[in-house]
């Protein structure tokens, strides 16, 4: 009698565990989707690029303003006796927005000279902002290209970026400013 109320006792205990179990999974389940449904809504603003009366096409050479280089690191960790671990990024601007150019046909000069002034561009980088986005935040950078021999504005290119470190967010940034006015070329 004593053994047959223990064992009910234990199996209503046991049901009731259970049913605590159950409920606790679906929250967090539920919990865990909506966390990444609020992050997963922020996430990165289209490229915008913004064109005057002019179109980079008509230029053959470009000049880019020098740019210093940014260099991050990420899973770094330090003590009293030095830094250890992680890995460190280095990107010049200037450097990523050549290479992008040079792969389009453009040739880069080292100054504007006056006798092919008509037909150089003049490159500039800037960081224009940055925003939470997705449990961290992204860089957003404009590139604007400026006839050299009248020094009105081609064009303007604006993205952001979101990598492991802040040299990544800046190249994949450049590189989504850049895709759009190129992408357009290819499809006339």
């Amino acid at each position: 009698m004593i053994m047959s109320t223990i064992e009910r006792m234990a199996r209503t205990c046991n049901r009731k565990i259970d049913m605590i179990m159950k409920r606790l999974s679906i929250t967090l389940i539920i919990s865990f989707i909506l966390t990444l449904l609020i992050s997963g809504c922020a996430s990165m603003r289209p490229p915008i690029v913004n064109t005057y009366d002019d179109d980079i096409f008509n230029y053959r050479y470009f000049y880019v303003s020098p740019t210093g280089d940014y260099t991050s690191s990420s899973g770094v960790y330090g003590n009293q006796y030095g830094v250890y671990g992680g890995t460190t990024k280095s990107t010049n601007p200037s450097s990523i927005i050549s290479g992008i150019l040079f792969k389009n046909g453009f040739i880069q000069v080292n100054e504007v000279n006056p006798d092919n002034a008509k037909e150089t561009m003049i490159v500039n980088f800037g960081e224009t902002g940055r925003r939470n986005v997705n449990l961290g935040y992204s860089i957003e950078v404009t590139i604007q290209f400026i006839s050299a021999a009248t020094q009105k504005p081609i064009c303007s290119c604006t993205a952001e970026g979101q990598g492991e470190t802040e040299a990544d967010d800046v190249r994949k940034a450049i590189q989504r400013a850049l895709e759009p006015l190129f992408k357009s070329n290819k499809k006339e």
